[in-house]
């Protein structure tokens, strides 16, 4: 029997948080895969580049935004329908910018506690649930 290999999609997520504690979120643009969906910035690592230099690039490019990308806080396997992924997320600092929509429908700062209120992608749910987790340590 010959397993096909599905293909394989590395991508750098930014759990960025304002002074008051609250994460970034952005909302996809309709259309595409996900269109409409609620979402941690981020995006696909290019080739020789390294997690936190995608997440830097990434939020620059999509938001505007400069931050510090910090210490790693969860790596989540997820299977779409054929597409493997792999979502890095790193806890990071926003240091400066107006957050823009470049390349996405909609910005908003959210309390963890909220996110449950947002339509996310299975696999960011997971992410969501781990944030949850951490809260009741804090």
């Amino acid at each position: 029997m010959v397993t096909e290999k599905l293909p394989h999609k590395t991508i750098g997520v930014a759990l960025i948080y304002n002074q008051q504690g609250e994460i970034l979120i952005d909302r996809r643009l309709p259309g595409g895969t996900f269109g409409g969906f609620w979402e941690f910035p981020g995006g696909k690592i290019e080739t020789d580049e390294t997690v936190e230099e995608c997440i830097k690039r990434e939020i620059r490019e999509e938001l505007g935004l400069e931050i510090e990308v910090g210490d790693h806080f969860i790596t989540i396997e997820h299977l779409y329908n054929g597409l493997q992924i792999t979502l890095i997320a790193h806890h990071c600092e926003y240091l400066g910018g107006e957050p823009q929509t470049l390349e996405c429908e909609e910005i908003r700062w959210s309390k963890i506690e909220n996110l449950h209120l947002f339509t996310f992608p299975a696999a960011n749910n997971k992410i969501i649930e781990a944030l949850y987790n951490d809260l009741k340590y804090v």
